[in-house]
């Protein structure tokens, strides 16, 4: 073979080794290759905000905001509806809850409830409805309206959320420590959503109850949180409640309804705050909010100014911790000018959760709106609930609570005589101070999948530092004692999905 012959097939050979070089280095990476021998370019963080989110934001909301972080912090979150329908019967020994008042009769109750949750890319809306009607086996009481709704929307983008949030009740009593079975209270409808952690301050809840007299109640807040860094954050919530009490209470020697001095309110609040995250499980912030009063006497006015530091510590799905303090002036409209007053406010909460056990404890000291006896109160508030399972189809729970309030403004002579003579013009009740505290236990028992009984006894126990008189209440006194005990079944079915 010449030397030209024997050349052509070795550049051939060569043509074919390079081509198929070039095809393997412009093929996808072999799916056996690792990214360690695969080289990978260079791509930049993303910027800060939805598709980056800090993990502390999302399971440890602001401290200065209205949010708390779930002790389920990785439960899939679901749309979905669920109604139910709740029966009980309750043993009362002072149906009428009046001063001195005594005589056991029986309360009826039946309610009917629907919640539902939506979720939305950016949207997310749940609504609580429970309503129904109790019987009062009392001569003169007879059936009493039961109404709650709650509602929650959230508006969420990159760096941020909005949340409009509203509570409404028609309850023949008020919404701290009622008897179980008899309702819970603005912001336990939503899990607490509507204003937990600032119910206190920002309004919503009646620290008292006395007589059977229907109140109207509604908290709307709005609420705003803007994260402006990985571990920094402003908060603003405003808003706007009132107690109206339409009903009167009912004297149980006659039957008959007579007219009370309890005070209609409204309350217009606002907050602001600066949050820092110092570490995985603690948080700092400097909060300032804003409390207006107005009482349906005419003149009766109150202003509030809190500043506070807060400090948070949280470990995810198991405990919440806050502590917060600073100083509150109030301002008081009387005859002869404003009467300013420097004090202390803050609060303080403990959630902790166990495998086997849930704890909540919690102290509040803000100004609130009196719960209709005064024209605004100093007011320190604290409660302990503890739930527990006994068994694998048993559970436990107790709740205690107590509020001691102490009159912002006192008494003129003039309007002592006005409250002697039951006049319509009595800012509220004859008393510098009251307290009321209430504790309560039960049980609940699954009944297959849908139905669960319970059993629950509750005392509660309100006095004042003067005795009431000439208010529909039988006789003067100042203390009021009351034993509940109550049986009941709930109806709850499997929530429907909705997606």
């Amino acid at each position: 073979m010449s030397k030209r012959h024997s050349i052509f097939p070795l550049m051939l050979l060569t043509l074919a080794l390079g081509t198929s070089r070039a095809q393997e280095s412009s093929s996808p990476q072999s799916p056996t290759e690792t990214p360690d021998t695969a080289q990978q370019p260079e791509t930049p963080a993303p910027a800060f905000g939805q598709d980056n989110p800090p993990a502390p934001v999302s399971e440890n909301p602001p401290i200065s905001g209205i949010d708390q972080p779930g002790l389920e912090p990785h439960a899939a979150p679901l749309s979905y509806l669920q109604p139910g329908v709740h029966v009980s019967e309750s043993a009362d020994s002072n149906v009428s809850d009046t001063l001195g008042g005594s005589g056991a009769h029986a309360v009826t109750r039946a309610l009917g409830s629907l919640t539902l949750q939506r979720l939305w890319s950016n949207y997310k809306l749940a609504l609580d409805f429970v309503g129904g009607a109790g019987y009062y086996s009392a001569r003169g009481i007879g059936f009493k309206q039961v109404e709650e709704l709650g509602v929650d929307q959230r508006i969420t983008w990159k760096r941020g959320q909005l949340g409009i949030r509203d509570s409404f009740s028609y309850l023949p009593e008020g919404n701290f420590g009622g008897a179980y079975g008899s309702m819970g209270g603005l912001g336990e409808v939503l899990g607490g959503s509507a204003s937990a952690g600032q119910n206190v301050f920002l309004g919503g809840n009646q620290f008292g109850s006395l007589g059977q007299v229907s109140r109207i109640m509604n908290l709307t807040l709005v609420d705003v949180v803007e994260n402006l860094t990985p571990k920094s954050s402003v908060t603003l919530t405003g808003g706007y409640g009132f107690v109206h009490f339409p009903g009167k209470a009912v004297d149980l020697s006659t039957g008959n309804q007579v007219s009370t001095h309890f005070l209609g309110s409204t309350e217009v609040s606002a907050q602001a705050g600066y949050d820092r995250i110092l570490g995985p499980h603690d948080q700092a912030a400097l909060m300032y909010g804003y409390q207006g009063f107005n009482f349906s006497v005419a003149g009766l006015s109150l202003h509030s100014h809190v500043v506070q530091l807060m400090w948070g510590h949280r470990i995810s799905g198991r405990m919440d911790l806050l502590i917060a303090a600073g100083p509150q002036i109030t301002s008081i409209n009387v005859g002869t000018g404003p009467d300013t007053r420097v004090s202390v406010a803050g609060r303080a909460s403990l959630r902790y959760k166990v495998a086997k056990a849930a704890l909540s404890l919690s102290f509040d000291r803000y100004i609130t709106s009196g719960s209709g006896f005064f024209p605004g109160a100093q007011s320190n508030i604290g409660r302990l609930s503890v739930t527990r399972p006994l068994g694998r189809v048993w559970d436990g729970f107790a709740d205690l609570g107590y509020a001691h309030n102490s009159r912002v403004q006192a008494l003129t002579p003039e309007q002592q005589v006005l409250c002697s003579l039951s006049s319509n013009q009595c800012p509220g009740v004859i008393a510098n101070r009251y307290s009321y505290g209430f504790a309560g236990l039960g049980v609940h028992r699954m009944i297959g999948r849908n139905f669960h009984a319970f059993a629950s006894y509750q005392f509660n126990y309100l006095t004042f530092d003067n005795s009431l008189c000439g208010v529909g209440f039988p006789a003067c006194n100042r203390i009021s004692q009351r034993h509940v005990g109550t049986i009941g079944i709930d109806w709850t079915p499997r929530p429907m999905r909705l997606d």
